[in-house]
């Protein structure tokens, strides 16, 4: 375990500028860049795909394709320079690094190169991006959906790390931890997609209810997303250390017993579990751990499992069936809610009897609760009302939706003029 809080890509521990890069920790961030990259091309594309109808199944993959493109582009022009340029006022990063300019040799407060830190935080952006999709499935157009994807990730994503990753107001004023997404890309990617999913309004009754996809695609792009996350956890350590090794372990631990509750929810409730059932409970797993992973002991990681699949299961058939919202393919409940989720209990998570690491000097369980539930507050209400914002602007160039002929047709022919799956 642990002796401290271990600095981490949140630049929320500074220890200072180094003279040269560590080797090891170089190769071990190029590697988890790579993971990351793959948690969302090809494994999100995989999972959304899967679940999706067979008519939609290939405008889900060209939506996350076409929007890790563009908020790659942007990462590098504008994103990285807003998030990670110096803390300017607290809220948004100074323009020090336009177009990557002026990168230093070395990663302040890490034994890493600049290069590799963009990376890895743009790998994290783009998937951050790319989770919405999910929230529009069947209903949304293609240039709609890529602009406004492009859009929110400087104007929501990129001052939102800032808060909390890059020394910003959230860790600055309140202390607020997030170790790797909890709070920054999950809470905020799935306030996001709720609020558009809400503008979209329902899919028509009939196409709502089509036949999925082929739920294989569910279960490899699943265990990609599984696979892959170990990049997103390990690499927010930044070192190739005991940091890392931990974070990856209650990554493991959390995952693996969201997929067995999940399972056995489905058990419970319908009386037999489904074959992609595995792959839900695991995500909601890791969504929860993300923010506290490796700052917790692997038992509190097992129970953020537990407690995040019951977080996603329960909100998903409240949002579905209750507020009748067409999420379509569950983004607010996995992600919004269990990121939040996460980040609340990443206070208690922390007590030494628990065996987490403690809090900083001055800090006790009343306070970094006050912290977290700042944060999560924060971020949520900036998410909502930028996402919203956004969302009807784009829409006086690019209307929202699809048109009826479309959405009926699927949009896989009506958008694409290709199909994924032949009917039989």
């Amino acid at each position: 375990m642990l002796a401290t809080l271990p600095a981490t890509a949140t630049a929320q521990i500074p220890i200072g500028q180094v003279a040269v890069s560590d080797s090891g920790d170089t190769a071990w961030m190029l590697t988890a860049s790579v993971l990351v990259l793959m948690v969302a091309l090809p494994g999100l594309a995989l999972f959304y795909a899967g679940r999706a109808s067979w008519r939609d199944a290939l405008s889900v993959m060209a939506q996350i394709g076409a929007v890790a493109a563009i908020v790659s582009l942007l990462w590098i022009v504008v994103g990285y320079t807003l998030a990670f340029g110096g803390v300017s006022n607290g809220w948004i990063g100074s323009g020090i690094f336009w177009m990557l300019g002026n990168l230093g040799s070395i990663r302040v407060g890490t034994t890493v190169p600049e290069s590799a830190f963009v990376l890895f935080q743009m790998s994290a952006a783009l998937f951050a991006a790319a989770l919405m999709t999910g929230a529009w499935v069947g209903r949304a157009r293609f240039a709609w959906a890529v602009a406004f994807a492009a859009l929110w990730s400087v104007a929501v994503y990129a001052p939102v790390t800032h808060w909390v990753w890059g020394g910003g107001w959230l860790v600055a004023g309140f202390g607020t931890i997030d170790f790797a997404g909890g709070l920054v890309i999950h809470t905020a990617a799935g306030v996001s997609a709720l609020v558009t999913a809400l503008l979209l309004g329902r899919r028509a009754p009939a196409y709502a209810t089509r036949a999925e996809g082929i739920p294989a695609l569910t279960i490899v792009g699943g265990a990609l997303l599984w696979l892959g996350w170990f990049g997103l956890v390990g690499g927010s350590a930044l070192t190739a250390t005991d940091d890392a090794a931990a974070a990856i372990v209650n990554a493991h631990a959390a995952a693996a017993t969201g997929a067995l509750a999940w399972l056995a929810l489905e058990r419970l409730g319908d009386g037999r579990s489904s074959a992609t059932g595995w792959a839900h409970g695991a995500l909601a797993g890791l969504v929860t751990v993300s923010a506290a992973a490796a700052y917790v002991a692997p038992v509190i990681a097992m129970a953020l499992g537990l407690i995040g699949a019951l977080a996603c299961h329960y909100t998903a058939r409240f949002v579905r069936d209750v507020a009748r919202i067409d999420d379509t393919l569950g983004v607010f409940a996995a992600h919004g809610v269990c990121g939040a989720v996460g980040t609340l209990l990443v206070a208690p998570a922390l007590l030494p009897s628990l065996g987490g690491l403690g809090f900083v000097e001055g800090v006790g369980l009343a306070r970094q609760v006050a912290a977290q539930g700042a944060g999560v507050l924060a971020v949520a209400l900036y998410s909502a009302v930028v996402s919203a914002i956004l969302a009807l602007m784009v829409s006086v160039i690019f209307p929202m939706r699809v048109s009826a002929r479309t959405e009926e047709a699927g949009l896989d022919l009506g958008t694409h003029g290709e199909r994924a799956f032949i009917a039989e």
